[in-house]
């Protein structure tokens, strides 16, 4: 008989683990998901994947509910597989599967347990980060390691493009990870035994806020970290909020906390350098234009550069 699970998953890393499991022949008995908010239309939801293929789709308001233990009790699932699910599962639910309850963390655990890792990781500057599936225990990212999967992180790396390319990962992963957790022979390694571990919590949007004591670099990493379809970096006076979709590093010299206008365009100087910017959002405007940054960034009172 074909081994059956549960699944828990979303986002874009959700549906492809969930096509990874599905393609190395495991039974989905149900899908516990989330409705697509109307600004997550970027990507195609688990739920998109598993209806055509008849898994009974389940939104519940609190998966933690009595209801569906209970409902999970009577399915009798093989596994438990959690792929960037929103809650905590709790204890009593790890116990049901016959085979074990996994999940799929978007960092090299145990560094980077917690909340947007992929963000983190690129405010961080770090050149590399991966996936690890593990053994879920009653403990955020915690239990030992079954497979990891390794990403390098480009100098440019977006969270949109680091989460695309962990999706890839993420199928492979599942897939070939899949045969060695039905027959119990796939490794299990403790995490205490690969060093410290590291914690970063959810990000909030005032986490992004572009303040002139960065150096140009770490202002660089808090654009990517949250450029589209991310709601995006900020700089912000007394007069109002510029979003900040996409700049780039330049030799280009300006003064820290002023801007300069350019024939390459409107540069924003930081500590240690400046940045270039490439697209501005004022309110619901987006602009590419270099005259219009400069207008806007003369509203925002931020000096002008001569």
């Amino acid at each position: 008989m074909e081994p059956t699970a549960i699944v828990c998953a979303y986002s874009p890393v959700g549906t492809a683990a969930l096509e990874g499991l599905l393609a190395a022949g495991i039974r989905v008995l149900a899908l516990y998901t989330y409705p697509q908010g109307p600004d997550e239309s970027w990507f195609e939801a688990p739920e998109a994947l598993a209806r055509p293929c008849g898994i009974p789709v389940h939104h519940a308001a609190d998966f933690n509910a009595d209801a569906v233990f209970e409902h999970l009790q009577a399915l009798r699932p093989d596994f438990l597989f959690s792929f960037y699910f929103r809650e905590m599962i709790q204890a009593r639910f790890l116990e049901l599967p016959r085979l074990g309850a996994y999940n799929l963390h978007g960092s090299l655990l145990p560094r980077y347990r917690g909340r947007a890792p992929l963000n983190w990781v690129l405010v961080n500057g770090e050149t590399e980060t991966g996936l690890t599936l593990h053994a879920m225990t009653p403990r955020p990212d915690d239990g030992d390691l079954v497979a990891q999967s390794r990403l390098p992180i480009a100098w440019d790396e977006t969270a949109l493009s680091l989460t695309l390319r962990a999706a890839e990962a993420a199928r492979d992963l599942v897939r070939t990870a899949i045969p060695g957790l039905v027959a119990g022979t796939a490794p299990r390694i403790a995490q205490k035994t690969l060093g410290a571990s590291t914690y970063f919590g959810g990000r909030k949007p005032e986490d992004s806020r572009l303040s002139f004591g960065l150096t140009a670099r770490e202002a660089f990493n808090q654009i990517r970290a949250v450029a589209d379809p991310w709601p995006n970096a900020f700089l912000e006076t007394e007069a109002g909020r510029l979003k900040v979709p996409w700049a780039l590093p330049t030799a280009l010299p300006c003064p820290v906390g002023h801007f300069r206008e350019t024939p390459e365009g409107a540069v924003v100087g930081f500590a240690e350098g400046a940045l270039r910017l490439i697209a501005l959002r004022r309110g619901t405007l987006r602009s590419e234009r270099p005259t219009e940054h400069a207008a806007w960034l003369r509203h925002l009172g931020i000096p002008e550069a001569r």
